[in-house]
C-alpha cells in the first residue's frame, strides 16, 4: 500500500577527482631560473603559476619519480642556486 508513496533512493556520490584548478602545461619549463636562488626562483614560478608546488632540492637527496603536472623541483648546489632548469613533473 504505502510502497507506491516510498521511491528507492539511490545513494549520491561526488565524483573523485574534480578539480576548479586550471589545467596546468606539462611541458613547462624556465630555462631561465639556472643560477638564481631558490627563493627568486620560487618566487617567480609562483608569480607565473601560483597552483603548482614547488619543492626544492639539495644536493644529493633523493627524490620520487612519479609524474605530477602540480610539482615542480627546484634542484640547487651547494650554494643554493638553481642548477638545473625547473620543470613542470
Amino acid at each position: 500500500m504505502g510502497e507506491d508513496n516510498q521511491k528507492s533512493k539511490a545513494p549520491q556520490y561526488q565524483k573523485v577527482g574534480e578539480s576548479t584548478t586550471s589545467i596546468i602545461p606539462k611541458n613547462k619549463v624556465w630555462p631561465s631560473l639556472v643560477g638564481l636562488t631558490a627563493e627568486e626562483a620560487e618566487k617567480k614560478i609562483k608569480e607565473e603559476m601560483p597552483e603548482v608546488y614547488v619543492t626544492v632540492v639539495p644536493p644529493n637527496h633523493a627524490i620520487t619519480f612519479d609524474l605530477r603536472f602540480n610539482r615542480v623541483w627546484l634542484f640547487v648546489d651547494s650554494s643554493g642556486k638553481v642548477r638545473q632548469t625547473p620543470s613542470i613533473g
